[in-house]
Order: C-alpha cells, then sequence, then structure tokens
C-alpha cells in the first residue's frame, strides 16, 4: 500500500458518517430518498465483474464494494470497506492485519458514486444501455464472422495460393489463435485505461491488418495477417461481457448476458453463409472486403460508446477531487494497491494455467466448453464435405444449411427466461442466496442435445442415407439440437464459473477462454481428413461419443460441487 498524508485541512465530511447503499437502489428523481429496505436490481452476494481483479493487489487490501455501491457523501472509509478475497481460506486482508497500515486507513477515503450520479452507467437511460449491449453483441459477432467467412470459398483459395486442406485450414485456426492469445493482453490494459480505448484502438488495427488478407499474393501474407486479426480483433472477446456487466445491474443483466452468450457461437455462423455466395459471385477477394465492412460498420459504432468501467471512471474523479481539495487522502482502492504492471502481465500470462491445472472444476468445464466450440467449428468442415461433397451443392446454397444452427440458438435464447426463473425459484428457496451449483441447470438441460445431433448429422448423412429428394433435410437438422446444446451449455457453464471463483473470475475466464480458442483453433487441421477417412457416420459418431461421455460432469458438479469447491484454495465454499 502506498503511503498517503493525512490532509489536516481536508473539507470531506467524515468517512464514518457516510450512508452507504447499493447502487441503483434509489429511483431516478429521488436524490434524498431514505435507503430501501429491498432491492430488486441487485444482488450483494453475486460476484462484481467490474472489479479490477488484474491491477490490484487482492492479497494486501482484499476485495471492496467501492465500485457498486453509493453514498451520499461520495467516499466510503478504506478500513471499513476492505474484506477478504471470497474462497475456502480467506483471511482479514494484510493491510488490516498490520496495526500501522490500518491505522492509515482510517484516514483514507475511498471514491464511490453518490445517489443518482449521470457518470454512474448504472443510471443511463434503458433505451441506451440497450443501444449499448447490441454495439457489444454484434461487435462479438462480427470478429466471429471474420474466423469463419473464409471457408465459404476455400477451394478457390487453395487453387490461387496451390496449397491443400490443411494449409488453407491454418486460416482458420491462426485467426481462432489470436482469440485465445489477444484477451490475455487486453484484458489488463482495460483495467488500466478503460474499456473505451482498448474498444476502439485495437478494433482500428484489425481493420488494417484485413487490407493484405484481401490483397495476399502469397499464402504467407495471408496467414500472418489472418493471425494478427485475430489478435487485435479479440478485444470485444474480452469488452463485451464486463461493459454489459457495467450498464446492467447483477439482477437486471440476464438476458442482455444471454446475448452476449450466443454471439461467439453465432456469429462464425453467419461466415460460411455470406462467405459461400460472395466467393462463388465475386471471387474470394471479395470475402475480406465484406470482412472490412462489416468490421468497419461496428468500428464507427463502437467508437460512440462511452467509458462505462467504473474503476476507471471513480479513478479520475479522485484525482480531479485531489487536486481541486489537495487531500491526497482521496483515492480508489485499485490505486491505494496497485500492482506493477510487470506482476500483472506475469499474473495475467501464468495464473490462468495454474488454475487450469489445479482446479478440476474450471479444466473440467473449460474442456466442455471447447468441445462445444471445437465442434462448432468441425461443422465449418464437415457441412462442406456432406452439402457440397456428396450433395454437390454450391458454397453459397451449402452455406444455407447453417441457418438450422441459427434457428437452435434462437431457441436457447427464448428458453434463458425459463433457466432464470429457475435459479431465482431455488435461490428463494435457499434463502435468497443461490449455490453455483444452482446454474447448472441449464448445463444439464442442454448437454443431451449436442450428441444427439452428432448421431443425426452422421447417419442421416450419405452414405448411411443417399442423397437425393428430400433426405438433406436430416443431415442440416443436426444444426438445430446442436444451437440449442450449445448456447445453453455455454451460458451455464460461464456463470458457474463465475459463481464459484468470485475472488479469482478474470482468471478463471481467461483460462475457460485459451482453451476453448484452442480447440476451435485444432479443430480445422484434421476435420476434413476424418470424414474422408472415416466415413460421415463414424466420423460424427466419435464426436457424439465423445459428447456423451462429457454429460456428467454437470450432473456429477451439481452433486458433488460444493465438496468439491471446499477443497480448493481459490473457490469458494459459500
Amino acid at each position: 500500500m502506498s503511503e498517503t498524508p493525512v490532509s489536516a485541512t481536508s473539507t470531506i465530511a467524515p468517512a464514518d458518517e457516510h450512508e452507504r447503499h447499493s447502487r441503483h437502489s434509489h429511483k431516478p428523481g429521488d436524490s434524498e430518498a431514505p435507503t430501501p429496505t429491498t432491492e430488486t436490481t441487485h444482488d450483494s452476494n453475486a460476484p462484481d465483474l467490474s472489479f479490477p481483479f488484474q491491477s490490484t493487489n487482492t492479497e494486501e487490501g482484499g476485495l471492496t464494494d467501492e465500485y457498486r455501491v453509493t453514498s451520499k457523501t461520495g467516499f466510503i472509509p478504506a478500513n471499513t470497506a476492505l474484506k477478504p478475497v471470497p474462497s475456502n481460506h480467506e483471511e482479514k486482508p494484510e493491510a488490516l492485519r498490520d496495526p500501522e497500515m490500518a491505522k492509515e486507513l482510517k484516514d483514507v477515503k475511498l471514491v464511490t458514486f453518490v445517489p443518482n450520479d449521470p457518470e454512474d452507467p448504472l443510471n443511463y437511460a434503458n433505451w441506451y444501455k440497450w443501444y449499448i449491449t447490441f454495439v457489444c453483441a454484434m461487435s462479438v459477432v462480427e470478429v466471429a464472422f471474420a474466423s469463419s467467412v473464409v471457408t465459404g470459398d476455400f477451394g478457390d483459395l487453395q487453387a490461387f495460393f496451390h496449397v491443400g486442406d490443411v494449409v488453407i485450414a491454418l486460416s482458420v485456426t491462426l485467426m481462432v489463435c489470436g482469440f485465445g492469445i489477444g484477451p490475455l493482453f487486453w484484458s489488463p490494459l482495460s483495467e488500466i485505461y478503460g474499456r473505451r480505448p482498448v474498444w476502439i484502438i485495437p478494433a482500428f488495427i484489425y481493420i488494417i491488418f484485413i487490407i493484405p488478407c484481401a490483397r495476399a499474393q502469397n499464402i504467407q501474407t495471408l496467414l500472418i495477417c489472418r493471425f494478427l486479426c485475430g489478435f487485435f480483433a479479440s478485444a470485444p472477446l474480452t469488452l463485451a461481457g464486463g461493459t454489459i456487466s457495467d450498464v446492467w445491474d447483477n439482477e437486471e443483466r440476464g438476458f442482455a448476458i444471454a446475448l452476449f452468450a450466443a454471439a461467439p457461437y453465432g456469429g462464425p455462423v453467419l461466415g460460411p453463409l455470406i462467405g459461400g455466395f460472395v466467393g462463388e459471385t465475386v471471387g474470394w477477394r471479395w470475402m475480406f472486403w465484406v470482412n472490412m465492412i462489416f468490421a468497419g460498420l461496428m468500428f464507427a459504432f463502437q467508437i460512440t460508446l462511452p467509458e462505462t468501467y467504473a474503476p476507471v471512471l471513480l479513478k479520475k474523479r479522485a484525482a480531479r477531487l485531489r487536486k481541486e481539495t489537495g487531500d491526497k487522502t482521496i483515492m480508489t482502492q485499485q490505486e491505494l494497491f496497485k500492482v506493477p504492471f510487470s506482476q500483472m502481465l506475469k499474473d495475467t500470462l501464468i495464473r490462468p494455467f495454474v488454475m487450469l491445472f489445479t482446479e478440476p472444476i474450471l479444466l473440467l468445464l473449460s474442456l466442455y466448453v471447447a468441445l462445444i466450440y471445437g465442434l462448432l467449428y468441425a461443422f465449418f468442415f464437415s457441412y462442406p464435405v456432406v452439402f457440397s461433397g456428396a450433395y454437390n451443392w454450391t458454397p453459397g446454397i451449402a452455406g444455407l444449411t447453417f441457418i438450422s444452427v441459427w434457428i437452435g440458438l434462437a431457441m436457447a435464447l427464448a428458453a434463458m427466461p425459463f433457466l432464470q426463473r429457475n435459479y431465482m425459484k431455488r435461490a428463494a428457496a435457499k434463502g435468497g442466496k443461490a449455490e453455483p451449483e444452482d446454474r447448472l441447470v441449464g448445463m444439464m438441460v442442454g448437454s443431451i442435445w449436442v450428441p444427439i445431433s452428432m448421431f443425426i448429422f452422421g447417419w442421416t448423412s450419405p452414405g448411411a442415407v443417399l442423397p437425393g429428394g428430400g433426405n438433406w433435410v436430416g443431415p442440416c437438422s443436426s444444426g438445430i439440437p446442436f444451437g440449442f446444446g450449445m448456447v445453453t451449455i455455454y451460458f451455464s457453464a460461464n456463470a458457474y464459473i463465475i459463481d464459484a471463483f468470485p475472488g479469482y473470475v478474470a482468471s478463471a475466464l481467461a483460462a475457460k477462454t485459451v482453451v476453448r480458442s484452442g480447440s476451435g483453433a485444432a479443430m480445422p487441421l484434421f476435420i476434413t481428413a476424418m470424414y474422408h477417412n472415416l466415413g460421415n457416420g463414424w466420423a460424427a459418431s466419435v464426436w457424439a461419443f465423445i459428447s456423451l461421455g462429457m454429460i456428467p460432469i454437470p450432473f456429477l458438479f451439481y452433486r458433488f460441487g460444493k465438496f468439491i469447491r471446499s477443497k480448493s484454495k481459490r473457490a469458494t465454499s459459500a
């Protein structure tokens, strides 16, 4: 903790006299309304997704509600605001265990928002919140679309560059690799500089690197620039969920987060659908120009996004107040317990992998999500084997078969309100506080549909069923159960990881993202050969049996998850 002298001339009211309550607990216009006894939009037990986990020394200072509470004076005392990091081995923060530091903290004022604060993103008008949500979700759709758009016309790409199936598949693999690596850098940068700069700067660079993809004269140029596109395009994958959490309180954001959860899975489905028609009509280079147009359109929306990250907004306010009042004790917890950037980068790059190998919950759920994500990218190569190869359809018509995945995705979004109501019932039955395992219901519901979809695809395709007439309906319809299972599994698993590791959310989600992207990157390299060598039926059945083997995971964690969490160093047993 940095040393902060106490100002004898501070004009701020004594911190311990400040009334504190949850953000969004006042209605607009009731600036002096009393603190209500009930809250309808805020669950104080839920993890704070706006906390700067990576840039705050939580071992020394623990956590605080500074970023999600309001106080009438705009300050809360640091010594009473600090609390342990939620885990099975939680203990009082080091700063409070040291008598000298604890005494110093009594005079430190942590800046908060005030009731009905116009700078508080939670006070934005609902239409503006939905606008921000739309931009976030569509930005994720766009970058996911970019990863698969090249699959719409692989034939012409291979002919132009004189390469085989595996080499051209690298144009997908390397971009998805960028999706996995980029967030490890964008996440800590967004905590230091805010979400807005990381929305804008990487997006602009990403658009620049699309140009050499479209103009490439050799395969090396295409592959290198596709990786760089993935690296810089990954910023929305890092920022979208957090930005949505910034503007919607945790009891309001259910459907908004569901849209975000569906975006990285629905976006790639658009790629072959659009890329197929573009490639066969105006040439493969136009797939990249369309990609650039889409990226440019979303960039125009992204530059309209305000800064929504509470720690950065309050840090700027603290700096302004220090300058105006001369009181050096006014600050944020992020400033008070600052982590050096080198240490932060080290923790960001190492801790997620340590958690993967020491936390069975995180490892198995990450593997499950990775399987689903990998199978999505496998579809971009197995569908052409069936519909372009066996049925002799053009790339554009074959791309239309992916509409079935979107139908399943829409069905999953329609089911989300029912799953949320089920969760709220379980929470009410437990005195208002659900256990993390209650998040797994959606995963249990969705798990059976993935192997069903793979069996349908494999054994309604040629040669099990000869092409002709309406026989295409069988393999095409396999996308419906897959889309439904895919989104429900991901949404539920993501929520469970957040609730199980509330003090290590950033590292846990980073670990999941790396594993997920690794699976999506690997699948294109061998999936075509797999279907050619094993045949459609048995190739799909291999993945169906693997998916069947994954089904017990949510059921076992639902039954034994609390016990497993009780043995963990970083999970919470609450």
